[in-house]
């Protein structure tokens, strides 16, 4: 067992209000155009194509393709299970953007630009930039309208608010290549990973301030909140170790050695299990989450395309890896979704039998991805 040093300010933690729908007017769609997707689907984000997939999951169908921002990375579905918000991260030029989709209605809601209004004639001067770049881990907030969503350049959490399309606050991570992010189970805090800096930082989002800055290990970046135990975990990629974090006390307890250049990490519904994305080694390893223990290391058995369409963020850095880099577990816990963005793939996993069950087809370079629960449900 390890033990790191925090910077910690003891501020007390006071929840979010109760969580609210969107607005009529953004969640139901005209009485002449209904809702042409009906069932499950997934979203995968196509880095290299500027697109996402809208995928019927248990056929791989692509039910239809939308247009979004320069190098979408990440995405978060709104509470209303039709809404789905896309990072815009960009490529060579940095993005600064939010795509809103209904994946619904199959369509492109609106463009969100990441920035502060101008500030009001006499207001004191502030050292908040202006715009946000490199927008990149998202989460929902409980009450439906509001994202926060990291911007890398700025080392900033941007609050937005989705229905009326502003950023309302940026709050300082204090921290470099700031990249995910993950909330507290009742959005009162929220948890960034800082690529650069090793570290986790811990914000508090009802008084806006700076809590803590949780050193872990080298290039923290992926990063999971446990969904029942005071525990967050952290894929160190330079490192190759998972990081154990007390939420509570803010403070690592300890460091495990895990497989090469663990990237993603993420929870069964029943927090039983964590499964991390391998992307050197081209696994997804499995986890006992309260032996902190390794189950399996599952290979994803893909060959890398052969060609090099768009800029491909990994081209030619692990060899034949697949690079397996984003997870999404199904809400009942029965299969998850694996990104292997080397090989235009997301490999399927059966969680009760720990073994691939199907492949679906994606577009180039898939990445983050998204559920949209069947309508009704």
């Amino acid at each position: 067992m390890t033990m790191r040093r925090t910077t910690l300010v003891a501020v007390l933690c006071v929840p979010l209000a109760p969580a609210a729908a969107l607005r009529a007017q953004d969640t139901e769609p005209p009485a002449s155009a209904p809702a042409v997707a009906s069932g499950p689907r997934l979203v995968v984000l196509n880095k290299a194509a500027a697109t996402a997939s809208v995928l019927d999951p248990a056929t791989g169908e692509e039910r239809a393709r939308l247009p979004v921002g320069s190098g979408p990375h990440e995405a978060a579905t709104a509470p209303d299970g039709r809404t789905v918000v896309v990072c815009d991260y960009g490529g060579r030029t940095p993005g600064r953007t939010l795509t809103v989709l209904d994946v619904r209605e199959l369509r492109v809601l609106r463009t969100i630009p990441l920035e502060l209004p101008p500030p009001a004639e006499g207001a004191e001067p502030s050292d908040d930039p202006r715009a946000f770049l490199r927008p990149h881990g998202i989460r929902f907030l409980p009450d439906g309208d509001r994202v926060v969503v990291t911007s890398e350049t700025q080392r900033r959490l941007c609050v937005v608010d989705v229905r009326r399309g502003i950023v309302e606050r940026a709050l300082p991570t204090r921290a470099e290549t700031s990249h995910m992010v993950d909330l507290a189970p009742n959005g009162s805090r929220a948890f960034v990973a800082n690529i650069g800096s090793g570290s986790v930082s811990v914000l508090d989002l009802v008084r806006s301030e700076h809590l803590a800055t949780i050193e872990t290990g080298r290039g923290a970046e992926g990063i999971a909140v446990h969904p029942s135990r005071p525990e967050l975990w952290v894929a160190n990629r330079a490192a190759d170790s998972l990081s154990v974090v007390d939420t509570e006390r803010c403070e690592e307890l300890a460091e495990l050695p895990c497989g090469g250049f663990p990237i993603r990490v993420a929870f069964t519904p029943d927090g039983r299990l964590a499964l991390v994305s391998c992307a050197r080694d081209g696994t997804v390893e499995v986890w006992d989450v309260a032996e902190r223990r390794r189950v399996k290391a599952i290979a994803m058995n893909e060959a890398p395309v052969g060609d090099a369409e768009g800029e491909r963020l990994f081209a030619g850095t692990f060899g034949d890896s697949p690079v397996p880099v984003g997870i999404l577990v199904r809400p009942d816990g029965s299969e998850a979704f694996v990104a292997n963005t080397q090989a235009d793939i997301v490999t399927v996993i059966d969680l009760a039998a720990l073994r691939i069950v199907r492949r679906l087809r994606a577009g180039p370079e898939p990445d983050g991805m998204a559920w949209v629960p069947a309508a009704g449900s």
